[in-house]
């Protein structure tokens, strides 16, 4: 397989982050995550009109770039590397995959064109209580009214649901698992913010009573959603690796200008090997992210689900590393507020079990591979 990026991904990557330097600073984060929102809806509106992001992948006659997981893994990779604050892995990436995977044509043609335009936030409420991410562990039901149905349980850990306009609703039906679209406003629906360690990025607990959901596609929605899953986790495998890079280049800076007894703490022996595992750790990640982002492009969706298994296990640990590592060598300085390591330590540690921790994905790749 050809890992080789184009002159097209090089010139992608080199825009997107020129704009993410200027719109999303150690200043602008900080601002940003201590607010309830989680965002900022000038920098979210700047990305849509000038940048197209939030409709990278959604194909062209909805109004996106129509662009493939590859580009997609160069944005997240991006947005990892500054901790962007903002609904892209739940708007742009969860829930455009969830539409475009669904087999509804009407719910793409209403939604998608909103999300590539930045002027909807929309999520997937997969997730349930005690970190139950996979399609078989949706215990939340629905029942049919009428022309309609009622949802009646709770959603964890829903990734921008507190702010979200349309929320995409994985519930349990006695034919299977199906997918509802619920309005932000509906009855019955209760959004609480959850308080996490990392604040860079927004969870909430959504609770259903009897609330009205409008149904998305007919068949058993599980294929759906572990595809979606499986993509999910290859972009943030890559963001993941995006921080990981940030943090060996913010240890090895200050390692090359801090002074001890009259010489650049790099020159020591400790220092030199922790950053030397740092950087293999890191290029490893960013060659597991990447291996996914191909898989997912080419569609083959059993190799998908192992590399993105594979992927959030290494990228999950090789980010904690590398921002546990960062701290250390920064000394002193590196467990202040003030200096930004912990930022990515804790970024690190919320991604690390978001949609499953390392030892969940290993067991699942280890199950699928039949060891």
């Amino acid at each position: 397989m050809d890992f080789a990026f184009t002159p097209e991904h090089d010139e992608l990557r080199q825009t997107v982050r020129r704009f993410l330097d200027k719109e999303s600073s150690e200043t602008a984060v900080r601002a940003v995550m201590e607010s309830d929102r989680g965002y900022d809806e000038r920098t979210w509106t700047r990305m849509a009109e000038e940048m197209a992001l939030p409709g990278l992948s959604v194909p062209e006659e909805y109004g996106g770039a129509g662009l493939g997981p590859i580009e997609r893994a160069i944005v997240m990779e991006e947005m990892g590397r500054v901790l962007f604050c903002g609904p892209y892995l739940s708007t742009a990436v969860v829930a455009a995959d969830t539409l475009l995977l669904a087999g509804d044509d009407d719910a793409r043609g209403r939604l998608l064109p909103e999300i590539a335009s930045g002027r909807a936030l929309v999520t997937l409420a997969l997730g349930e209580e005690g970190g139950a991410w996979e399609p078989a562990d949706v215990r939340l039901e629905a029942h049919r009214d009428g022309a309609s149905h009622r949802l009646e349980g709770t959603k964890e850990f829903v990734v921008d649901g507190h702010v979200a306009d349309v929320l995409l609703v994985a519930a349990r039906m006695d034919a299977g698992v199906a997918l509802f679209e619920v309005d932000a406003g509906a009855r019955g629906l209760e959004r609480t913010l959850l308080p996490t360690l990392d604040l860079t990025r927004k969870l909430a607990r959504i609770r259903f009573s009897g609330t009205s959901g409008r149904r998305i596609g007919s068949a058993d929605a599980a294929p759906q959603l572990a595809m979606v899953l499986a993509r999910a986790l290859a972009a943030l495998a890559a963001e993941q690796a995006g921080g990981a890079e940030r943090c060996l280049e913010m240890a090895t800076d200050y390692a090359r200008t801090r002074l001890q007894f009259g010489r650049a703490i790099g020159s020591f022996q400790a220092i030199k090997h922790k950053c030397a595992d740092m950087l293999v750790e890191v290029e490893f990640a960013r060659s597991a992210a990447y291996y996914a982002a191909f898989r997912a492009a080419d569609e083959d969706a059993q190799e998908l689900a192992s590399a993105s298994h594979m992927a959030k296990a290494y990228c999950s640990e090789a980010f904690f590393h590398a921002a546990a590592d960062n701290i250390q060598i920064h000394g002193g300085m590196g467990f202040t507020w003030e200096h930004p390591a912990h930022l990515y330590f804790k970024r690190a540690r919320a991604s690390s079990v978001l949609f499953g921790d390392p030892v969940y994905h290993r067991e699942r790749l280890a199950a699928r591979i039949g060891v």
